[in-house]
């Protein structure tokens, strides 16, 4: 028998065990505390336990253990008490809309993810997410998935050396193609049977399944944003690379729109209590996303905090935006948004240093030695004063 046909027999079989896993279209029933089944899922186990253990002391990690007990809190809510009580929730100070679980059952949740949900439901749909990954052992089957396809492509690369033909060859750099593009569309096919759990779990609880959608549609509109300020073509939310982990975000937000319950609308969505527990951190969060230097994203981002009405830490947040930019017309802009802030809270202190700064920067010197001179004073141990104190003519400092 000719190599490359033998070649050809052996990738055809190969490439059926490596695409035996498919997607379950529901979870399973709750069967109690699971353990790990069989020496990869126990080795995979065992490593997520050192990685948590090395976690737990990170200094990346949010100590707050007030924020920690309400999101375990919501994604309770969400996928039902006896579920969640595996789950270890640790909040990294990291400014991407991002959260993962470990089969372990520990879930990392980003900081910018906060920033880009707007309520419990928003939040619940996410963690949902996240917990289906956890539920189906996903991890276990891609760590399967890939073994398979390098075991494939290490014997195909041993029988093509055999036979050094162009056929042989061509058979096998196409090999190659058919094996990353399974691997990359068994994740994407992951992620949407986690996408179709989220919203199921949402379906099941108290919380509004619409939000499920009502996510992806703003990040759709995050990414617009960011990429008209850049001058950038509008992003395509339909179309999949080769090489995406993810499907599409109008696919997903279509899909999740259609799958949410019809008689969930009427149902809350928790954006008071959200908002109520974020508040602490939404000014340091806030700051972390303008460092980024992604102005659309994060004046989109502000925008939408602001849908149900402009308080003074986000007048401040967009002053700092603008001031940050740094065109002359951004820092007119930046002086007006830091004094709506101030018309709000007149001891914020932040908003005076804005402002003095936007001032001084547009020349008006006489004028911002007022707002620096208050932020002196109510900030008197902040770590630029000297540097502020500067800027202030000698005898008019506290």
């Amino acid at each position: 028998m000719d190599m490359t046909v033998r070649l050809c027999m052996l990738i055809a079989g190969l490439a059926a065990v490596a695409a035996d896993a498919k997607p379950l279209s529901q979870a399973p029933p709750y069967q109690g505390v699971y353990q790990p089944q069989g020496v990869d899922e126990i080795g995979i186990w065992r490593e997520d336990d050192e990685s948590e253990r090395k976690l737990a002391s990170s200094a990346l990690v949010i100590q707050d253990e007030a924020l920690t007990q309400y999101l375990k809190s919501v994604l309770c809510d969400t996928v039902g008490a006896d579920r969640c009580n595996s789950v270890r929730i640790y909040v990294m100070r990291e400014p991407s809309f991002n959260a993962t679980m470990s089969p372990n059952g520990t879930m990392r949740i980003f900081s910018g993810l906060f920033l880009r949900v707007q309520s419990e439901a928003e939040l619940g749909a996410v963690l949902g997410h996240e917990f289906g990954h956890f539920e189906m052992r996903h991890s276990l089957g891609k760590f399967k998935s890939a073994r398979s396809g390098s075991d494939l492509l290490a014997w195909s690369a041993v029988l093509a050396s055999m036979s050094p033909s162009y056929d042989a060859r061509r058979t096998y750099q196409n090999l190659e193609l058919s094996v990353y593009g399974n691997l990359f569309r068994y994740g994407r096919d992951q992620e949407r049977e986690a996408d179709l759990l989220g919203v199921g779990y949402l379906n099941g609880s108290a919380l509004r399944p619409q939000a499920a959608a009502a996510v992806w549609e703003n990040i759709m509109g995050e990414l617009e944003s960011s990429a008209n300020v850049r001058g950038l073509r509008k992003p395509n939310f339909h179309s999949i690379a080769f090489t995406a982990s993810h499907p599409p975000s109008g696919e997903r937000a279509a899909y999740l729109s259609e799958l949410a319950a019809a008689n969930g609308y009427g149902r809350a969505d928790g954006a008071s209590r959200y908002r109520a527990a974020l508040a602490p951190w939404l000014p340091i969060f806030l700051e972390d996303q303008i460092k980024l230097n992604d102005f659309g994203a994060s004046e989109f981002i502000i925008a939408n905090l602001a849908s149900e009405g402009w308080t003074a830490g986000l007048w401040l947040a967009r002053g700092e935006l603008y001031r940050t930019r740094g065109h002359q017309r951004d820092l007119v802009n930046a002086a007006e948004f830091y004094a709506k802030a101030l018309k709000q809270d007149g001891n914020l202190s932040a908003a005076y240093r804005g402002l003095g700064l936007s001032l001084m920067k547009l020349g008006r010197r006489d004028e911002a030695i007022g707002p620096l001179r208050k932020y002196l004073e109510l900030s008197p141990t902040a770590s630029d004063t000297k540097m502020i104190k500067l800027m202030v003519p000698e005898g008019t400092q506290p």
